[in-house]
């Protein structure tokens, strides 16, 4: 992020470079985009309804572009001035003409010959896929926000050179986890992330799930635990059931027979129920409460990890589910205590892992060496590279405990996402904070992520400068000069961390925070109008929770000295004032709001009813 402050060119794998500030550069054959009299949209009479969608997408945005609205067909009465959306017999037999219904589902293909355009793609996402990487890469067009998309106007004589382009996505899971794209599914499905709606007009999901914590749902202590404690983990002498939480608080028996049964059952049951499951979990609860059972101690002993039990169990699940549903595959997470492959167990056919990198420094690339904490991960993604074909990856991208801090790793984002790819890891769960809106930059980390998910070869600096000038236009600068100091410092500061922390683990204090709200303030001045306004406002917001850094970490019975109170109230006041403007509705992973209020209102000895 080492940012130049130049005009923008940004690398994209299906054209050449195109400037943001016009549709494309001149050419003297195409089809000039000023210039659509007579054209018209064609979709097929039975097209499915993401290409329908995809039909109206392009409408709209040609028409913000242009001025032009192109009136969308089904029938064609001559051979020339289409724009082609989705397969259609139509097309089949235009000049351009293709067949896409066989592609794969996210597979795309546009053509540009003569005077026709070609946008179609598998089924059910390919089109509207291609819809909105012909908008990027001919129109310029930038999908920011839920609520900003910047398309530039199309100058005259601005021709569309000939072309015949097609795209694989590399990833068939792509997951930017934050609360924006929960909140607006239509603009998640405009960034290619292919895990959040089940809506057809948008193409549905990706039919492979994440692979998560099951065991809590498969084999409940609160069913099971207090008539046969023997399901469940032995720790120190005692069977850890039933417990109040499973999720946390135990672990099932993984050497049980009556486990296996139980769990499978669940498993084919869930199956049935949902007979479009391409994949399901079988997988360790979140704790580390593992069993230690002479067992299922002797067999991790043997294999030199916990993940001998699990990876032995998943392979006597996957066995039974290939029986009646052959095409399914099976998941277990390689997590905490479990991450290193065992030295003999390999994983089924059907089997696929999920790699998590809990471990891993936020501040620091997985690739590099110099940084003590990634290491050990490098070295088992590429073991389970060796046994298993079928990998995926957690990544955290997020201070879990504090959600609105500045946090150092915007970096690390490009080619930490490179490097699971050139792995051949064939999805990427980026967990960020997906329980809330307004988390630090997450507009940017969002767009950030979601870009180079779905095409790794992008250039991560580029686009985070893309954003800030698009976004907060002549406010920019100083919101990036905020961003480099984060940056450098903790980078200066020596410090490894992973995704939980203070200011302090990451190498920071308060006073970037205090340095942060004179830039912001700076930025403020800048903006051009109250829209840019609001938006630089709302992204104050990490450095208002930076300055309170030395009241937040107190607890709320403390005694707060009466010099730091008068300094940091208004502070607090100003950043719980913001959060509650833009939505932002959890300080962290496990904590509300709401909570953190009223721990302030007790530390500042208020009543509940009193304000800040």
């Amino acid at each position: 992020m080492r940012i130049q402050r130049t005009a923008l060119l940004c690398r994209v794998a299906l054209a050449a470079v195109c400037g943001l500030g016009s549709a494309s550069v001149g050419f003297c054959a195409g089809i000039d985009l000023s210039q659509l009299q007579g054209w018209d949209i064609v979709v097929g009479e039975s097209a499915i309804p993401s290409e329908r969608y995809a039909a109206s997408e392009f409408q709209e945005h040609l028409f913000e572009a242009t001025g032009k609205r192109l009136p969308i067909v089904t029938r064609t009465d001559r051979q020339e001035r289409h724009v082609f959306i989705g397969a259609s017999q139509a097309l089949q037999h235009s000049p351009v003409g293709f067949d896409s219904s066989k592609m794969p589902a996210e597979d795309l293909r546009v053509v540009v010959r003569g005077e026709n355009i070609a946008i179609a793609g598998g089924p059910p996402r390919g089109t509207l896929y291609g819809v909105y990487q012909f908008l990027e890469d001919d129109l310029g067009v930038r999908f920011l926000t839920f609520d900003q998309t910047y398309v530039p106007k199309v100058s005259r004589g601005a021709v569309l050179k000939p072309a015949d382009r097609t795209y694989h996505p590399p990833l068939v899971f792509r997951f930017s986890y934050y609360g924006e794209n929960f909140a607006h599914p239509e603009f998640a499905t405009r960034i290619r992330v292919n895990t959040i709606t089940n809506q057809p007009k948008l193409g549905g999901k990706t039919g492979r799930a994440l692979i998560s914590h099951s065991f809590g749902a498969q084999i409940p202590s609160a069913q099971y635990g207090k008539e046969h404690p023997e399901y469940f983990a032995l720790r120190n002498g005692k069977r850890l059931a039933p417990v109040k939480d499973d999720w946390f608080g135990t672990e099932p028996c993984l050497s049980n027979p009556d486990v296996l049964r139980i769990v499978t059952a669940q498993v084919l049951k869930d199956l049935q129920a949902h007979p479009q499951a391409e994949n399901i979990s079988v997988s360790q609860n979140d704790n580390s409460k593992y069993c230690q059972c002479p067992r299922c101690a002797a067999l991790d002993e043997k294999e030199g990890s916990p993940m001998g039990s699990l990876l032995t169990f998943v392979n006597a699940v996957a066995e039974q589910v290939e029986r009646e549903h052959p095409n399914v595959k099976v998941g277990t997470l390689a997590y905490w205590y479990t991450r290193h492959p065992p030295k003999t167990v390999r994983p089924r056919h059907n089997v696929q892992i999920q790699l998590c990198s809990i471990e891993c420094c936020l501040t620091h690339a997985i690739t590099d060496a110099n940084c003590p904490l990634s290491g050990p991960f490098r070295d088992d993604m590429r073991k389970w590279g060796q046994i298993c074909d079928d990998i995926a990856i957690w990544n955290y991208n997020t201070n879990f405990s504090n959600y609105q801090l500045p946090c150092p790793n915007l970096r690390t984002i490009e080619p930490n996402i490179r490097y699971f790819v050139a792995n051949h890891a064939k999805g990427v769960f980026m967990q960020a904070a997906g329980n809330t809106t307004g988390a630090e930059f997450s507009d940017l980390r969002n767009y950030l992520i979601s870009r180079l998910l779905w095409n790794p070869e992008l250039n991560g600096e580029a686009l985070i400068e893309e954003f800030l000038n698009l976004h907060y236009g002549a406010a920019a600068p100083p919101i990036r000069q905020f961003l480099q100091l984060v940056h450098d410092e903790a980078e200066a500061s020596g410090k490894h961390k992973n995704c939980f922390g203070t200011l302090a683990n990451f190498g920071l204090d308060a006073s970037i925070g205090e340095r942060g709200l004179k830039l912001f303030a700076a930025a403020e001045r800048l903006a051009g109008d109250q829209t840019v306004r609001r938006r630089v406002e709302k992204a104050s917001i990490c450095a208002y929770r930076a300055a309170i850094e030395p009241s937040w970490k107190l607890n709320q019975s403390a005694t707060l000295d009466a010099t730091l109170a008068a300094q940091q109230r208004p502070l607090v006041k100003r950043f719980f004032d913001l959060c509650e403007k833009y939505g932002v509705t959890q300080v962290s992973e496990r904590r509300s709001m709401t909570e953190r209020l009223k721990m302030y209102k007790q530390l500042f000895s208020l009543k509940e009813t009193e304000s800040l």
